[in-house]
């Protein structure tokens, strides 16, 4: 299979006239046809595109008519925005999201959305990351029987299995950046707030945020660009200012052959000339965690009634209405695991005095530990996930060892990003960063500067059945 170019070389092939939008497009399809249908059967793209809008992009906008691909729960016209669950094909998508406004504007060929872990992992506890009852299940590009993560699992495996260069991803937390790691890409989920998330299947509207995948940070800070309606965050790619990088060593995953990559790729930074400040922060208590996951249940019972009521009719207006749907239609939508995350919903309601309580105490947490490790530096750096576990639909996600980088960032809401950092026993894992809030710049700056140093270019998958 021939991977697409990089984006960045793709839209110089369209702005000087070396191929067209629509020869882009109909070789992303190709490959997807080839990769996720008549081969390695991937099943990283939940539903294509009615047509390829091959004509009418301005090849000055920012992406040129490059083809790229979307989260199945984003709703752009043509595509289902399902959220992975059938509950919603009923209900067509009537009205580009702002976010999809946004990426056409700038220039996107949104030729197909991708799969996802239903209802963004948030149906069940014992969910398979990866696995929808529209879109089956999502398979890793390296090893076909372990996981692509989730949610963002289709975006993820396109991008690396370089069916497309881009794709839109969501975060609530780690759903971009666990993906990217497993799958061996580029993952940047933006401050909360900096993508549009109007007309996209909500979980909670405190942590939800778009974000961008790619093969390079380039890429990927290209794309983000367009997402967030600004500029100079390619240009922060070629920033060489020398930023002082915390290493915080409670990050470590406990998996040892991802932590010695970690500690090779220190070895590098330090080398390169960067300063290096080792930092130990307390992880997130039992508490901490479980008042996450509470918070996102309290948000999740307002949120989707609020958005099943602009987006369907009288049959399905609430969370208790999913719950029944589901019930009524268990051989399709229960058959591997249940919706116990959407009944403790319904039991503990909307954004209620108990919900203020938690979250109050968990931004505290959060914004108190983010706020010691960035005492003395610009970023905070830390492994991701370990290799990516055996994919079972029957037993749900064994995550084994992995970092806990992604918890602070997603409760107050600031950006986190990952980059590759080598292979372990076949698979891919990533280096993640995180920034201050509101500072993507110094966010790309680190991740460019990291990928240089490390140097091991774009990884290409083995694609093992």
């Amino acid at each position: 299979m021939v991977f697409a170019r990089s984006a960045d070389d793709s839209i110089n092939d369209l702005r000087s006239g070396a191929t067209t939008p629509a020869t882009l497009a109909a070789q992303a399809l190709a490959r997807i046809q080839e990769t996720d249908t008549t081969g390695y059967e991937l099943h990283s793209v939940l539903a294509l595109a009615p047509e390829n809008h091959a004509g009418g992009f301005n090849s000055d906008s920012p992406l040129a008519g490059l083809p790229i691909v979307i989260k199945d729960n984003i709703e752009a016209v043509g595509l289902p925005a399902s959220a992975g669950s059938r509950a919603l094909l009923d209900y067509p998508v009537i009205k580009d999201s702002e976010l999809t406004k946004r990426l056409r504007e700038g220039g996107a060929n949104i030729i197909a959305a991708t799969n996802l872990s239903e209802w963004a992992n948030i149906r069940s506890t014992s969910s398979t990351s990866g696995w929808s009852a529209v879109g089956g299940l999502t398979a890793n590009p390296w090893i076909h029987t372990h996981s692509a993560g989730g949610s963002s699992s289709g975006s993820g495996a396109a991008v690396a299995a370089g069916l497309v260069s881009l794709a839109v991803g969501t975060e609530t937390d780690g759903s971009i950046i666990c993906p990217a790691s497993l799958n061996g890409c580029v993952g940047i989920k933006p401050t909360v707030g900096r993508v549009p998330r109007q007309a996209i299947v909500p979980v909670s509207a405190s942590q939800d945020s778009p974000g961008a995948m790619a093969r390079s940070v380039q890429d990927a800070a290209l794309l983000l660009e367009v997402m967030c309606a600004t500029t100079g965050l390619v240009a922060a790619t070629q920033d060489q200012r020398m930023l002082k990088i915390g290493v915080v060593t409670s990050w470590l995953t406990g998996h040892n052959a991802t932590d010695t990559l970690f500690s090779s790729a220190l070895s590098k930074l330090s080398k390169a000339g960067f300063s290096l400040v080792d930092i130990d922060l307390d992880p997130p208590s039992e508490e901490v965690s479980n008042n996450e996951y509470e918070v996102l249940l309290h948000e999740l019972f307002d949120d989707m009634g609020d958005y099943l009521n602009l987006r369907t009719d009288s049959t399905l207006t609430s969370l208790a209405d999913l719950v029944a749907y589901n019930i009524a239609h268990r051989e399709m939508e229960l058959k591997y695991f249940g919706q116990e995350s959407f009944e403790k919903a319904l039991t503990l309601g909307g954004r209620n005095s108990a919900y203020q309580a938690k979250r109050a105490r968990n931004v505290l947490w959060a914004e108190r530990t983010l706020s010691k490790g960035f005492t003395e530096v610009d970023v905070l750096i830390g492994p991701t996930y370990s290799p990516a576990w055996v994919s079972t639909l029957d037993t749900g996600d064994d995550h084994g060892e992995n970092s806990w980088i992604t918890i602070a960032p997603a409760i107050t809401g600031t950006p986190i990003g990952t980059v590759p950092m080598g292979i372990c026993d076949g698979l891919p894992v990533g280096l993640g960063v995180v920034a201050k809030a509101m500072d993507e710049i110094r966010l790309i700056t680190a991740l460019a500067q990291i990928e240089s140093t490390l140097d091991i270019g774009v990884l290409v998958p083995t694609f093992k059945k």
